[in-house]
């Protein structure tokens, strides 16, 4: 994200938000992946627009809206960043996959991004950080303070699943159907500091943490952090971090509208008092799991409830805690429009597995990703 026009002390939660994605890059005729080292390292330079970044491979590049704040906001800077992001994957005449996993290809094809902070990721994690051949999506919230933001990331905890659930589209990993809709989800989490931290209380209680987590040489500091949820180390925000890539623009727009809509219900939540919801950490583990394993295909875990529901059901709840925040904020009609969409077509990793069983052709579930994450962009 830029830094113009960020939430500062004492501003609204929520006011503010931003969206950043990581693609694949693939080869136009055999969709492939495939190092793209121009782009990569015009991305480095900053030469590869204001919104075009590095990522771990040369494989991969990453974008970063402005600061929006409203939802057409939102979606243009996502369409003016793809685009960036596909000019500068043409330097190598290469195309843009919007998935979090490549149909068949694999980590072994993904050279190392030269560069000092890439370099110090593969000496602390080793092939860990090598085998890095995932996307994600990340939601940036404004907040005014970091007692806020860990008001918040205590209280999301039991909303991840459904959020997860909705977002999947990495089924295929080395050429495998691998029976879940986010496989990205279990391989990062076979990082010691994936998932979601237990609560915090507060600003300090996530210093302290924190403070461990350097000291065990896990991290070097808070922006290595792959927490579902955290506090951004280096802007006044919050970031969900716990999605695949949205294929579709509506389907990236949608999740920020949620995220940041979750944001302002439960900083009002902290600021009038209400303690953070009890989940037990094997319960919400399930729950994470249940939501990577099938999505919107098959019931969820609810680990508050402690009961599957159907993902209708689950969704609709979240619509209904969100209801009126959405609705003060002129976002409801827009938002149940794009779960409407979404729950009658289904996530990417559901289209991507139809698609491979109507056709038996990985290529053609590449195909169906670029053109796709192609759609709307200008």
């Amino acid at each position: 994200m830029g830094t113009d026009g960020l939430q500062t002390e004492g501003a609204a939660v929520g006011r503010t938000l931003g969206v950043e994605e990581e693609f694949h890059l693939v080869d136009p005729g055999t969709l492939a992946l495939t190092p793209g080292p121009r782009a990569s390292a015009a991305a480095l330079a900053g030469e590869a627009g204001a919104r075009v970044h590095p990522e771990i491979s040369t494989t991969q590049l990453e974008i970063a809206t402005g600061v929006c704040t409203t939802l057409a906001q939102v979606r243009a800077e996502l369409v003016a960043a793809r685009a960036e992001a596909a000019a500068a994957a043409a330097r190598d005449g290469l195309l843009l996959l919007a998935a979090s996993t490549h149909p068949w290809s694999s980590w072994h094809t993904m050279p190392v991004t030269p560069g000092e902070r890439y370099e110090a990721m593969v000496g602390r994690w080793a092939g860990l950080a090598r085998q890095q051949d995932i996307c994600g999506c990340h939601v940036h919230v404004g907040v005014p303070d970091l007692d806020t933001a860990v008001a918040v990331l205590d209280r999301a905890r039991p909303y991840l699943p459904v959020l997860l659930a909705m977002t999947g589209s990495s089924p295929f990993h080395d050429g495998v159907d691998t029976g879940y809709e986010s496989w990205r989800t279990l391989w990062w989490t076979r990082f010691p500091h994936a998932g979601a931290p237990e609560p915090l209380g507060d600003a300090d209680g996530y210093r302290r943490v924190l403070a461990g987590l350097v000291a065990s040489g896990v991290v070097a500091d808070g922006s290595h952090l792959y927490w579902d949820v955290r506090p951004s180390a280096r802007l006044p925000t919050i970031e969900f971090r716990l999605a695949d890539v949205c294929t579709t623009l509506d389907d990236a727009v949608l999740h920020a509208a949620l995220v940041r809509s979750l944001v302002r219900v439960l900083a009002a939540r902290a600021a009038r008092g209400e303690p953070a919801p009890e989940v037990r950490p094997e319960l919400l583990r399930a729950a994470r799991w249940r939501a990577a394993r099938s999505g919107l295909s098959a019931p969820l875990f609810d680990p508050l409830r402690g009961e599957l529901v159907d993902p209708r059901e689950a969704v609709g709840a979240l619509l209904a805690e969100l209801a009126d925040d959405l609705a003060d904020a002129g976002e409801e009609d827009e938002v149940r429009a794009l779960v409407q969409d979404l729950l009658d077509r289904g996530t990417s990793a559901a289209r991507q597995r139809s698609t491979w069983l109507r056709t038996g052709d990985r290529r053609a579930v590449a195909e169906q990703v670029v053109r796709e994450g192609a759609a709307g962009r200008t």
